[in-house]
């Protein structure tokens, strides 16, 4: 929304009103390619598509595994064949409106679509740095490409708003780095305290058993 909306009547004008001090044929759009080698819309379009990727494989999982789930109880139920249609769909329903929990190979699809947005996320921010030489939109650059005959300025339009929105979009992305680095942590945290829950339900279920084995073996050396 913020694309469509904001950024192409920001930089709807970064060509057409680029202007250079020479009338020299072509020394403008070499210029111009020099200082805006790739578009922050179409750098922007392309992180957008990058980082909603993980999340939707996240979501084809999902219905993959629901759609598993239901193949399997409609086979189970055409195998019994005495269960009755209204039982079916009420199982169908179930398992619609069923949450899976995150563990197992969602918790590992979920945890890498995570790091994935996390390094996209990072990657295009870094490209962005790297290509502009930083988020600041300066109002004058100098080009000495050919065919330009000698050191050009070039002015670009509305470098303020510009430098504005381009702060903007890269907190807005820092603001998505943070909150990916919370659940990949709250999800590792929660994954490790399910494991430690687990260890002692084991060790208290093995001490129980060998209780019980002592107990038996007493009464059965008492008799």
């Amino acid at each position: 929304m913020v694309l469509v909306v904001a950024a192409e009547s920001v930089w709807g004008d970064e060509q057409s009103d680029f202007t250079c001090n020479t009338l020299q044929p072509g020394c403008e759009n070499v210029c111009y390619d020099q200082f805006f080698p790739v578009s922050h819309i179409r750098l922007w379009c392309l992180q957008l598509v990058f980082v909603s990727t993980p999340t939707l494989l996240v979501a084809m999982y999902v219905a993959y595994r629901n759609h598993s789930d239901k193949k399997r109880l409609l086979q189970g139920s055409a195998r019994a064949g005495f269960l009755s249609s209204k039982g079916q769909e009420e199982d169908l329903e179930t398992l619609k409106r069923r949450r899976l929990p995150i563990a197992g190979a969602l918790w590992w699809t979920y945890a890498c679509s995570l790091v994935c947005r996390l390094l996209f996320e990072g990657g295009f921010m870094y490209a962005l740095y790297v290509v502009y030489d930083g988020f600041q939109m300066p109002r004058l650059v100098q080009c000495d490409q050919w065919p330009c005959p000698n050191l050009v300025d070039c002015f670009i339009s509305r470098p303020t708003e510009k430098t504005i929105f381009t702060v903007f979009m890269a907190t807005a992305s820092s603001i998505c780095m943070v909150l990916n680095m919370a659940e990949l942590a709250y999800l590792v945290a929660k994954a490790v305290t399910s494991l430690r829950n687990n260890k002692r339900k084991k060790c208290k279920k093995s001490n129980r058993e060998r209780a019980h084995i002592k107990t038996t073996h007493m009464s059965l050396v008492s008799t």
